[in-house]
């Protein structure tokens, strides 16, 4: 699994990466997080407002910062999917 966190490093994206993080812990999930803080990057995939998160290359969430409870299931929801 492949999770992204797009946005310009602003503190809602660095909550998003550490609630990100600790929903993997707790769901005992292994990902591979990245960053993307590059304009172009974040616009490739359409986000209007950031944060955002990717899981598996499909925009899950933008705008705001989600709980850690629904990052654990929106990330349940794509291992149903996969």
């Amino acid at each position: 699994m492949t999770i992204k966190v797009l946005g310009p490093g602003c503190m809602n994206c660095k909550t998003l990466e550490r609630r990100t993080l600790e929903a993997l812990e707790q769901l005992h999930v292994e990902a591979h997080v990245e960053k993307i803080v590059d304009l172009d990057g974040i616009i490739s995939y359409g986000i209007m407002r950031t944060p955002g998160l990717v899981i598996d290359e499909t925009v899950v969430w933008q705008g705001g910062v989600p709980t850690v409870e629904k990052i654990k299931e929106l990330v349940a929801a794509r291992i149903q999917v996969n």
